[in-house]
């Protein structure tokens, strides 16, 4: 007769909560194993050269504003050099993601200013460096991503100016090794987990978490799955399946006129475990709220709007979203696991903003986008954000919010039917 030292509704518990808890360190593997697939090295960067379009799959949810300049970062060998030229009056930020996706530095417009810098990045073993502005990860491995604001075709080759002068001084490292999946079997997925979980291990402040889910003895690097009795196992099955189907319930934030406002942990979870595997699937690599706010209109079908039926957003005179930086709408077609990426259109514009060529105001100063797949009259094509013939997400971008954004002064005018 099989002896379980643990009984199946605890495992069940247990399996829940660790999947959940080790989500966003398999999905940011996942990217890491995604640009090393397309050629990137570790502790190099790689830049992208144009804006994204529908064809940029490699990240959810991308954007259509900035360049971006990627680095995964090892810093297991050695300090890590981080050069960021001068950008002058042209929004840019460099986050600095720990293995859980937390942001724990920002380097840019809004904290050093035009200027540039050379930092030295070092790992959390690290005795120390002598050299200025020394940023301490909390995590071996780290995932630099450069943002770099172009403000319209006429732009792009002064933004990429700016990008060719972004450098890392680094050690060579090797790969690590692809991770499993959210639809993989437990076994390999915690598998997975264990092995980065053993590579970065978690904070001290997570310790009361850790100990809830010590009996599946994760973090170690030799996780054995054989371990477990039949029920044990049968329970872990339960409890991994659970965690998967409720992933999306108890989304954080503040509903206003059919906008989603971001919660404050954005970017930087601490102990918002759930919303941190939720931003992991739908939102990797979300900033501060400080440094940008995402908002999302929750259309009528689950989140969702219908590109065959006609939309827009109608701004009052002066009443556009107030930033420091820049403010953009995109529109993204839905995948089934809950993903969001650009849908090819007759145009090529994947987003709308303060930045877009020809936006036309009316004369009162109002400014009303139409969204749809029907391609509007002439007199409104200019204000057009094109949608797919079937289901579609729209998300508000502001960079660098000012302070009637962040403490809900301002809000959004809903979405309205066209």
């Amino acid at each position: 007769m099989e002896k379980s030292a643990h009984s199946a509704v605890d495992l069940e518990a247990v399996a829940e909560e660790a999947w959940l808890y080790v989500l966003p360190l398999l999905e940011l593997a996942g990217a890491r194993a995604r640009g090393a697939a397309a050629g990137g090295r570790m502790n190099h960067f790689s830049s992208l050269r144009n804006l994204a379009d529908h064809r940029a799959r490699s990240v959810t949810t991308p954007n259509n504003d900035t360049l971006y300049s990627s680095a995964q970062l090892d810093l297991g060998a050695g300090p890590v050099i981080l050069v960021i030229p001068p950008t002058g009056e042209r929004y840019f930020s460099l986050a600095l993601m720990d293995a859980y996706t937390n942001n724990f530095a920002i380097l840019g417009t809004r904290t050093i200013g035009p200027e540039g810098g050379r930092f030295t990045l070092i790992g959390p073993e690290e005795a120390g460096s002598a050299g200025p502005y020394v940023i301490r990860s909390p995590t071996r491995h780290v995932w630099a991503l450069a943002r770099i604001m172009v403000a319209g075709t006429s732009d792009l080759e002064a933004a990429r100016a700016v990008q060719a002068g972004l450098a890392l001084e680094a050690p060579d490292a090797p790969q690590d090794e692809p991770p499993p999946g959210r639809r993989d079997d437990w076994r390999s997925y915690f598998a997975g987990a264990d092995r980065l979980l053993a590579n970065n291990p978690a904070p001290a402040t997570d310790l009361a978490l850790l100990r809830r889910i010590a009996p599946l003895k994760l973090g170690s690097g030799h996780f054995d799955p054989t371990g477990f009795s039949n029920a044990e196992q049968d329970a872990i099955t339960r409890g991994a399946e659970r965690a998967r189907q409720r992933l999306f319930r108890g989304e954080h934030g503040t509903l206003v006129d059919g906008w989603s406002y971001p919660d404050g942990a954005l970017g930087a979870f601490g102990q918002n475990y759930r919303f941190r595997a939720q931003v992991a699937v739908a939102g990797l690599a979300a900033l501060p709220i400080e440094e940008a706010m995402y908002m999302r209109a929750l259309g009528p079908d689950r989140g969702l709007y219908d590109g065959r039926e006609g939309w827009c957003l109608r701004f009052p005179p002066n009443e556009t979203p107030p930033v420091d930086a820049f403010w953009s709408l995109s529109l993204y077609e839905a995948t089934e696991d809950g993903q969001f990426f650009f849908t090819d259109n007759p145009l090529g514009r994947y987003a709308i903003g303060d930045r877009t060529e020809g936006l036309r105001f009316a004369e009162n100063g109002s400014l009303t986008l139409w969204i749809g797949h029907r391609r509007p009259d002439d007199d409104r094509l200019a204000n057009w954000l094109p949608a797919p013939a079937g289901p579609f997400a729209l998300f508000m971008r502001a960079y660098l919010p000012q302070p009637a954004l962040l403490n809900g002064r301002y809000r959004l005018p809903p979405i309205e039917p066209a």
